[in-house]
């Protein structure tokens, strides 16, 4: 059954100040889009605040009908093979550190907008040499010349999130496969590459199914796990079954490490980009 109205450590403070404005009006200025305004993130705030933003790439229209996500579905448009140079354009302006670029789900494609994520990591690595670059990418179906196509382009961090336990995939993510998922991130690891998945709770899961779901990632050797809470986007989206409370995140940290995943960042507020520059951080330093 869904629940009532959010708790005390769910409000979130707006903010917005000259760097928050900063962001916004390049954002607009280079006509790109943000994972921040299209997926409502409730720490749009603090982020542009900070001068960091997550770049979606392949347009804002997805091809899925995933119920979670508040990202705008229906007609796309073709691909724009402009978008790499402006989003490195952007990263340069904002002098960024670290930059994370996910996109839409382009199931209409062959190789499902593979070659715009490999464009936007060049482009970026010739412009900003010293920023390291984190991609979230969808699961291109599973085709395994379009995850090559990525892997080889060495990004530092390959992030795929699975979102839900594996029961939850036909309500929450029809069109994916959670095996599909979690096989992209074991392969991500064997290439060498620093993987990243993020999941989303209080939408249903029970307390086993998340400690099997750690023990899963554990297994093929995840270095960075995010944990938040899930609400609701829209009135239309899946309803929120559950607010856990802060100690319960702490819980959930506490196994996920213990089993074996390197890093995870867990809160009611984590999403799996918020603070990704530390979160890579802590990798470096483990």
């Amino acid at each position: 059954m869904a629940v009532g109205r959010r708790p005390e450590w769910l409000k979130i403070r707006l903010a917005s100040n000259s760097a928050y404005k900063a962001v916004r009006e390049l954002i607009q200025d280079e006509n790109l889009h943000t994972v921040c305004r299209s997926a409502r993130c409730p720490n749009i705030g603090d982020c542009w605040s900070r001068k960091t933003a997550t770049f979606m790439i392949l347009g804002d229209i997805c091809t899925r009908n995933c119920t979670f996500c508040a990202v705008t579905k229906g007609e796309v448009k073709p691909l724009d093979h402009e978008e790499p140079k402006r989003v490195a354009a952007a990263v340069q302006k904002l002098g960024l550190r670290h930059a994370v670029i996910t996109s839409v789900t382009r199931d209409d494609l062959p190789y499902g907008g593979s070659e715009i994520f490999v464009n936007t990591i060049r482009e970026i690595r010739e412009t900003s040499p010293q920023c390291s670059i984190e991609v979230l990418i969808p699961d291109f179906q599973g085709n395994h010349t379009a995850l090559q196509s990525v892997f080889n382009a060495r990004p530092d961090i390959l992030n795929h999130n699975l979102e839900v336990v594996p029961r939850l995939y036909p309500k929450a993510r029809p069109k994916a496969n959670f095996n599909t998922s979690l096989e992209i991130l074991n392969q991500a690891q064997k290439a060498g590459l620093v993987n990243k998945t993020g999941i989303m709770v209080g939408v249903g899961e029970t307390r086993d199914e998340l400690w099997d779901l750690f023990q899963k990632l554990a297994e093929i050797k995840l270095n960075i796990l995010t944990i938040g809470q899930y609400l609701q986007p829209t009135s239309q989206g899946l309803k929120v079954e559950q607010f856990y409370q802060p100690k319960d995140f702490e819980a959930m940290k506490h196994a996920g490490e213990k089993m074996g995943i390197t890093h995870v960042e867990s809160g009611p507020l984590v999403r799996s980009s918020y603070h990704a520059d530390e979160q890579i951080s802590n990798i470096k330093l483990a």
